[in-house]
Formats: structure tokens, C-alpha cells, sequence
């Protein structure tokens, strides 16, 4: 059974995540497919309007993605939602315990998600997790 949907849940604030999971969702969305991300923990600080923190590389991959310019994580989830059909939530949790607004987040971001929301909308397709 094949699905048209694409789950991604992104928890990490490592850039070398970050970057795979920004991606999945831009290939897959301009793919045509259904793509969802869950935004939460770790990675959500990297989605508040003027945030200056840089994403951590893990590894020697991550200097590397830094050194030879490639699109950042932002820029490629930005794509998925303008030129494809992708949804990036923030986690509704973690919009709480951070204390952050709907307005205080990138204007590509939906609005806040239950875990149980998207766990019932990941259940069918494929569920990666970053």
C-alpha cells in the first residue's frame, strides 16, 4: 500500500537533523506529496521571527554544510510550504513551556499541534523522525 503522506516529526537542534528532515519535507512536498512536521523541543527555538542562535553541527558534515553554503534548514522548510503542499506546526507543548506566541514564530509556520493530533494524522504514510 503506497500513501501520498509524509510525516515528519523534528525534535533535534542539531544542524545535521535539522538539514535532513528540511529535506525530506522540500522533496517530498515538490514531489506532490502530503507532508506534515512537527516541530518540537530543540528544534523549535530555530523557528522564532529574529532568532540568531546558530544550529550546532554534530559533526564534520554540519562544518562542512556551513563552509559550502547550502541552503539552510529554514530556507528549504520555507520552500516546502511555498512550492508544495507541506504543514510545519509548532508542538503545542512546546509553544507553552517555551512562552512563545503564534506571531512571535516564522511566518511559514501553521498554527500550534497536539502530539496526539499529529500522531493520528501520521498514522497512515510514511513517519520519519529527526
Amino acid at each position: 500500500m503506497s500513501s501520498d503522506k509524509i510525516s515528519v516529526m523534528v525534535t533535534s537542534g542539531n544542524r545535521e537533523q535539522l538539514q535532513m528532515a528540511a529535506m525530506v519535507a522540500s522533496v517530498g512536498a515538490v514531489s506532490g506529496n502530503d507532508v506534515t512536521v512537527f516541530l518540537s523541543m530543540n528544534a523549535l527555538k530555530f523557528f522564532v521571527k529574529g532568532a540568531t542562535e546558530s544550529a550546532p553541527a554534530e559533526g564534520e558534515m554540519g562544518k562542512l554544510l556551513e563552509e559550502k553554503n547550502v541552503p539552510e534548514f529554514k530556507e528549504l522548510f520555507e520552500q516546502a510550504v511555498e512550492y508544495g503542499d507541506a504543514t510545519i506546526s509548532p508542538c503545542s507543548m512546546a509553544v507553552d513551556i517555551l512562552g512563545i506566541s503564534e506571531d512571535d514564530l516564522e511566518s511559514f509556520i501553521s498554527e500550534p499541534m497536539g502530539l496526539t493530533s499529529f500522531l493520528s494524522d501520521a498514522s497512515e504514510g510514511q513517519v520519519w523522525h529527526f
